[in-house]
């Protein structure tokens, strides 16, 4: 019993000194952190290539810019993106509507690529964001959570509200020369969510996240 007592304590503190370490991505120099500042960005000594970054921002921030991040993806995907009238005749397109249109014209890749980047990768975002951070203001951790945390890394540069964001807008002024367009609420709306999805990334860095976590753990 006293020798398992041991290991597990020898376990607990090498635990504790390999968590302790970071490696630069860039240079490879393997730092040791004592303690995550609660608003820092830290350097390689090295090479000053960042090793993490965290700010002052609190949970109730993230928990707000997700959940409106969700209603603005909601709405943008309710309503017609644009309308375009032509020898009086006004037709309207949904986010949806226009990857399908895509789809049935032969471009079925590029028609899943415009609905993962666009609803998909972003939704699944939101939705991690407020299954994890809602129980962790309560001081609790949901099941999963830690592999949803790491689900965020690789999702991330797939949300690409701002590239879809620019698209639109070159080719609404391109259409302008051949049609009458009306930009719509669903457009102003992607338009909010791009500034959102931005907002919520800025406030929650992976570092900042994991501290959270560690929190509701103590």
């Amino acid at each position: 019993m006293l020798t398992f007592v041991c290991f597990a304590v020898w376990k607990s503190k090498l635990r504790d000194r390999v968590s302790s370490l970071i490696v630069c991505h860039a240079c490879d120099l393997v730092h040791r952190i004592d303690k995550v500042a609660a608003a820092a960005r830290v350097r390689c000594v090295r090479c000053r290539a960042e090793l993490y970054r965290t700010n002052a921002g609190n949970i109730d921030t993230a928990i707000a810019l997700a959940a409106t991040a969700l209603v603005l993806l909601i709405i943008a995907n309710m309503y017609p993106l644009v309308a375009l009238k032509v020898n009086g005749t006004t037709r309207a397109a949904t986010l949806l509507s226009a990857a399908l249109g895509l789809y049935r014209q032969g471009y079925a890749v590029i028609a899943l690529l415009v609905i993962s980047t666009t609803v998909l990768v972003p939704l699944a975002q939101i939705l991690i964001f407020l299954y994890v951070l809602i129980p962790l203001r309560a001081k609790r951790q949901m099941p999963g959570q830690h592999a949803l945390l790491r689900m965020l890394t690789p999702l991330r540069p797939w949300a690409m509200a701002e590239i879809f964001m620019l698209g639109a807008l070159v080719a609404l002024v391109k259409l302008a020369a051949l049609a009458d367009v009306e930009p719509r609420i669903a457009l102003a709306s992607y338009g909010l969510l791009m500034f959102t999805l931005a907002a919520l990334t800025s406030v929650t860095p992976s570092e900042q996240i994991w501290r959270w976590a560690e929190g509701s753990r103590a």
